[in-house]
């Protein structure tokens, strides 16, 4: 196996990033540093802490320029939108850092003479973030700020495809003061990230990524009673109903298929229309998907940039054909979109009509720039088909409605269920999943319980 990493882009095949894998002995150092570090962090309290991670925002926020550019070269999204992601970044870690003292206070019991009861939630030792690329950012701030904020150490491994946003995030911490080893990444191959799984200094494992990656998250971590965070894969529906305002809808729900090339695990997949707007918003859809410019992502007008490698293209590829082989129309001509190759990591967007569930596009994770549209004939059907997946990420209704949205909201499985909107993270509210696409939460008051452990204190006088 190879020992160093080598980051290709997309964009043009050139080499971009060379690091050298982390030997033995840096990784025996950076968990002896992390649980070194960690009692020294947990005892300075939540405001010291919310001090020193608010500076390390500050110093990551105010590099966005270089830091947008680097995520477009290394993964391949247009330059006019990585910047967006810094923003999100942001926002999502002040808020983390704002709920933080009311999330990690003590619980209190009722009072009882005699006894000081109460619940303090203690931090669980040094956690281990694992990211993909897709949202190399966003996908991190997840765990890292929460755990960090809660008194953990953290250790964080990022993908292949993105290393330079460890790098960029351990250089702002580095700036802000954080104390050495509060705050590391390590780049690591599979072997490696095992290895750090099973590791006993290592108290909780926050991974991002494909069910088949979860399931070896869980296998290395078999046995040691460690909490695991799994956000994973997602095929995620909409459903618009008759009473949708249709120009929203079109507008909200082709986004959601198609940015970032697709390549997101909460990015809309399957539509189902009401029959009575169906050919209005099909017609509006293909219309609004041909405006998409396919192209070098550092260029200003490109709004669709390719995906993550030619491998990745080819298997998007091989789906859509599944699909037109087995009765769908693909509305798209390859031909209009100029950059589009069967041999590069260029790929047409996709918009099928007369699918079913028979195909794997509307019934598995497509990681690309593909969405497939159905016709139905009631809400009844709608949450039958929105709820035949193995998935269950988020799920979508749009509709003028709110009591019906909620009472379809209500039967679909799934961990976000939006009215109006879709493929997006509010960090006040919990971001979990159901079925195949994991198990555990982030961000939200909620997500404060994953990264920290229960300890009651019963104490008596006499």
């Amino acid at each position: 196996m190879t020992q160093e990493l080598i980051t290709i882009s997309p964009i043009d095949g050139r080499e971009v990033v060379r690091r050298p894998y982390a030997s033995e002995a840096q990784i025996a150092r950076a968990l002896a540093d992390a649980q070194a570090a960690q009692l020294g962090w947990q005892a300075l309290g939540v405001e010291a802490r919310g001090r020193i991670v608010s500076e390390a925002v500050d110093r990551f926020v105010a590099s966005k320029d270089e830091i947008a550019r680097a995520i477009t070269i290394q993964m391949g999204r247009p330059l006019r939108y990585t910047p967006g992601e810094v923003a999100g970044f942001e926002a999502r870690a002040r808020h983390m850092i704002a709920i933080a003292g009311d999330a990690l206070a003590p619980i209190q019991v009722p009072a009882q003479t005699g006894f000081t009861r109460f619940i303090s939630r203690e931090p669980i030792g040094v956690a281990l973030t694992i990211a993909p690329w897709n949202y190399p950012l966003l996908t991190a701030v997840n765990s890292i700020v929460a755990a960090l904020m809660a008194g953990n150490a953290v250790i964080l491994k990022h993908s292949d495809q993105t290393p330079l946003c460890a790098e960029f995030i351990e250089r702002a911490f580095r700036e802000a003061g954080a104390p050495k080893g509060v705050f590391q990444y390590l780049h690591a191959n599979h072997d490696i990230a095992q290895r750090l799984i099973r590791a006993p200094e290592i108290g909780y494992v926050s991974f991002t990524g494909s069910v088949r990656g979860g399931r070896a998250v869980e296998e290395g971590a078999a046995g040691r009673f460690i909490g695991v965070g799994l956000e994973l894969g997602g095929n995620d529906p909409a459903y618009v109903r008759a009473d949708a305002k249709i120009d929203h809808a079109v507008e909200t729900l082709v986004d959601g298929a198609y940015f970032n090339s697709g390549q997101s695990c909460c990015g809309i997949q399957r539509i189902y229309v009401a029959r009575s707007r169906y050919d209005d918003f099909v017609e509006r859809a293909a219309a609004l998907t041909r405006r998409y410019v396919l192209g070098d992502p550092l260029h200003a007008d490109t709004t669709l940039g390719p995906v993550v490698r030619a491998r990745a293209a080819a298997e998007i590829r091989d789906i859509v054909d599944e699909a037109v082989s087995a009765g769908a129309r693909n509305l798209m001509d390859s031909s209009h979109f100029d950059k589009a190759s069967k041999n590069s990591p260029y790929v047409a967007p996709a918009l099928l009509t007369q699918v079913d569930h028979r195909m794997r596009v509307m019934s598995d994770e497509c990681f690309g720039p593909v969405v497939g549209i159905m016709a139905v004939d009631s809400d009844e059907e709608a949450i039958a088909l929105m709820n035949d997946s193995p998935y269950g990420l988020t799920a979508a209704a749009f509709t003028q409605d709110e009591e019906a949205a909620l009472r379809i909201g209500r039967q679909v499985r799934t961990g976000t269920f939006f009215m109006n909107r879709c493929d997006y993270l509010d960090p006040a509210l919990a971001w979990t999943g159901v079925k195949n696409s994991g198990r555990g939460v982030s961000l939200s008051a909620v997500g404060y319980e994953q990264l920290t452990q229960a300890k009651s204190f019963h104490l008596r006088s006499v």
